[in-house]
C-alpha cells in the first residue's frame, strides 16, 4: 500500500507510522537514509523514514554536486574506495540519468602542483581502470596549448598541460528526493519535519522511538523491531540518547561553494586543480552560472545552519583568481552561496582534507544501528551494508528471510526512460510537447530536465489547471512545480520549493526574489495558512536569502 507522497495526505501517514509496527524505523532523511529506506522496502521489510527538517536539508543538499569517481582518494591511497565509488557512479548514473549528467573535467598539470605530467598521466590511468570508467570516457592528456584552446580562462603562466577525464555532476536534493519518491511508491512510508526525540526500549534493547511532528505539535511513538541512526551531522547526539557514544565519534568540517554568473566567470568546462595552499577545488559550470568550492575548515558550530564567512568567500575568490587570472573576481560578482557540514568520522591529528571520508556502521548494546561518514557516490552501497545487517539480525532475531541487495536494477522515480541512452530522445520530445502547452523552450526544457519521466504529471497539472496560476500571478513553469511539489514531492514550505525542489536558492537567486511572493500567496491559499504563519514563512524564507547572500564576519 502506497500513499500520495504529499503533506496532504500527512495525517493518514502519521496514522500509519502510529498503528503499524515496522521492520525498521529509520531516522535521518538525507541521502543515506533514503538509500536505506529503498533497499529495505524492495527487500520486503516494512519501514518507514522520519527527518526533522526538509528532505536533504542538511549535508544532502549542500555537497559538491558531483557523483565523482573520488580522484583524490587515490591521491590518498584509498584504492578500495576509488574502485567502489567509481563503480556506484554508473549506477547512479543508469537509475537516474536525469539528475546526474557526464562531463568532462580538467585536471590542470602546473609547476610545483600536486601531479606532474607523468604522476597525472599514471593517477589518472589507474582511476580510469579502478573506477571501471567506459571506454568512450577515458581519459587523454593534453598539451598545453591543447588544455588552453579547451579552456581559455585557464593561467597560462605556470600551466604545462592537462588531463581530461569525465565526473558526473548530479543535484544532490533532487536525487535524495527521487530516491524517497521510489520507495514510497513501492510502498514505504516517510516524513519531513519530525523529530525522534526519545528512544524507546523494551528489556534494554531499542523498539523504536517517541516521535514530535514540527508541524502540528503532535507527539506520539512508533514500534519497529530496529532503529537506524542516519541522521548525519547528528548521529552522535542520537548515540548519547541512546548512552552508546563511546570509542569513535564525528569530526565535522565546513565546505562552502559559491555561484558566480557566466557573464563573469565563462568557464567552459569543469576545473579540478590546485590551490596555493596545497589542497585542491572544483569549479563547474551550471545553467548560465559557474560554481567554486569547496573549503574545508573544522566546524563546532550548529549542523543544521553553517553560514558563509568573508574568509571563506573571500578564500573562494583568490582561488578562482589563482588558476583563472583574466577574470579578476571580486567578492561583488558573487551571487549567491552554500556552506554545508561534512560528518566524517574523527581520526586523531589529521587536518580536515585528509580524513578519510569512508563510512563505518556502529551497532550498540541496545541494538542501535548508526551509520557515519561516507559520500554522497556511495549512497546505495552504505543502505546494502546497513540493510543487509538489519536482515541478518531480523533473520537470526525472527526467523524471517530477505533478498540480497537489489537496488542496483531499481531506477528511480523520474528515471524510467528505458536506460540512458533513451533518455536524449525522450527529453527532446517531452521539451517540444511542454512549447506546445505554452512554455518557453528554456521552461520546457528545465522542468524536463528536472523531472525526468515524471514530466507527464506536471503537464497534465498546466492542461487542467492553467486558470489557477494565472490567478495567483505563477507562470505556468513556476506553478507546474510548485503544485506537483505539494502534492507529489512532501513540500512544506516556501523555502523547500525554492532550496531543495528547484535548486533556485543557489543557482538563480534572482528568480527565487521574482517568484517568492506569488508563491508563499498559493501556498498560503493551499494549505489554508493564519496570517501568523504566513509571515512566519515569510520570515523564514527571507532569512535562507540572507544566508545565501550575505557573508558574516566570523561563524556565530
Amino acid at each position: 500500500m502506497s500513499t500520495s507522497f504529499s503533506v496532504l495526505n500527512r495525517s493518514e501517514l502519521v496514522s500509519r507510522l502510529r498503528s503499524e509496527p515496522l521492520d525498521v524505523l529509520v531516522i535521518g532523511g538525507g541521502v543515506t537514509g533514503a538509500g536505506i529506506l529503498l533497499d529495505a522496502q524492495t527487500r520486503g521489510m516494512k519501514v518507514g523514514l522520519v527527518e526533522m527538517q526538509d528532505f536533504a536539508a542538511g549535508t544532502s543538499s549542500r555537497s559538491t554536486k558531483l557523483v565523482h569517481g573520488g580522484l583524490r582518494y587515490l591521491k590518498q591511497f584509498e584504492i578500495e574506495l576509488v574502485a567502489e565509488v567509481g563503480t556506484e557512479r554508473a549506477i547512479v548514473y543508469e537509475n537516474a540519468p536525469h539528475v546526474t549528467t557526464p562531463l568532462w573535467m580538467i585536471l590542470p598539470i602546473v609547476q610545483r602542483g600536486t601531479y606532474g605530467m607523468f604522476m597525472s598521466s599514471i593517477g589518472l590511468y589507474m582511476y580510469d581502470r579502478l573506477a571501471q570508467v567506459k571506454d568512450s570516457e577515458r581519459r587523454t592528456m593534453l598539451s598545453k596549448e591543447e588544455a588552453l584552446e579547451l579552456e581559455p580562462l585557464l593561467s597560462p603562466d605556470s600551466l604545462r598541460g592537462a588531463g581530461k577525464y569525465v565526473e558526473y555532476r548530479t543535484d544532490d536534493a533532487r536525487l535524495t528526493l527521487e530516491i524517497l519518491k521510489e520507495a514510497v511508491e513501492q510502498g514505504a512510508m516517510a516524513l519531513n519535519y519530525t523529530k525522534a526525540d526519545t528512544l524507546v526500549y523494551q528489556n534494554g534493547k531499542v523498539s523504536g522511538a517517541s516521535l514530535t511532528d514540527l508541524l502540528t505539535g503532535e507527539t506520539y511513538t512508533v514500534s519497529a523491531r530496529k532503529v537506524v541512526n542516519a541522521t548525519g551531522p547528528w548521529v552522535d547526539e542520537l548515540r548519547t540518547l541512546d548512552k552508546s557514544k563511546n570509542g569513535k565519534s564525528l569530526h565535522l568540517t565546513k565546505g562552502v561553494h559559491v555561484v558566480i554568473d557566466h557573464s563573469r566567470f565563462p568557464l567552459r568546462h569543469p576545473v579540478y586543480y590546485d590551490v596555493p595552499d596545497g589542497r585542491m577545488v572544483f569549479a563547474i559550470p551550471r545553467e548560465g552560472k559557474a560554481y567554486v568550492g569547496t573549503t574545508d575548515t573544522n566546524y563546532h558550530g550548529d549542523p543544521k545552519n553553517p553560514r558563509t564567512t568573508k574568509r571563506d568567500r573571500d578564500y573562494l575568490v583568490d582561488c578562482v583568481n589563482h588558476m583563472f587570472p583574466s577574470v579578476h573576481l571580486t567578492d561583488a560578482d558573487i551571487e549567491s552561496f552554500w556552506a554545508g557540514v561534512r560528518p566524517l568520522i574523527h581520526e586523531d591529528g589529521k587536518a580536515p582534507s585528509e580524513i578519510s571520508r569512508r563510512d563505518e556502521v556502529f551497532v550498540s548494546k541496545s541494538g542501535l544501528v548508526t551509520i557515519a561518514g561516507g559520500k554522497l557516490t556511495g549512497y546505495r552501497k552504505m543502505a546494502d551494508k546497513v540493510v543487509s545487517l538489519v536482515a541478518s539480525q531480523l533473520s537470526s532475531e525472527y526467523g524471517q528471510s530477505y533478498p540480497d541487495c537489489l537496488t542496483e536494477h531499481v531506477t528511480l522515480s523520474g528515471g524510467k526512460f528505458g536506460g540512458s541512452q533513451a533518455m536524449p530522445a525522450y527529453l527532446t520530445e517531452r521539451i517540444a510537447e511542454g512549447t506546445a502547452l505554452g512554455l518557453l523552450e528554456e521552461e520546457a526544457s528545465r522542468l524536463v530536465m528536472r523531472y525526468g519521466t515524471n514530466i507527464g504529471t506536471l503537464y497534465d497539472i498546466i492542461r487542467e489547471r492553467a486558470d489557477e496560476a494565472s490567478e495567483f500571478g505563477l507562470s505556468r513553469e513556476v506553478y507546474a512545480a510548485l503544485v506537483y511539489g505539494i502534492e507529489h514531492e512532501m513540500l512544506v514550505t516556501p523555502s523547500d520549493f525554492f532550496i531543495r525542489r528547484t535548486g533556485a536558492m543557489f543557482f538563480h537567486i534572482h528568480w527565487v526574489r521574482k517568484w517568492q511572493d506569488p508563491v508563499v500567496k498559493y501556498m498560503a491559499h493551499c494549505f489554508r495558512w493564519s496570517e501568523e504563519q504566513t509571515t512566519e514563512y515569510i520570515d523564514e524564507l527571507a532569512w535562507q536569502i540572507a544566508t545565501a547572500t550575505e557573508a558574516v564576519d566570523e561563524e556565530l
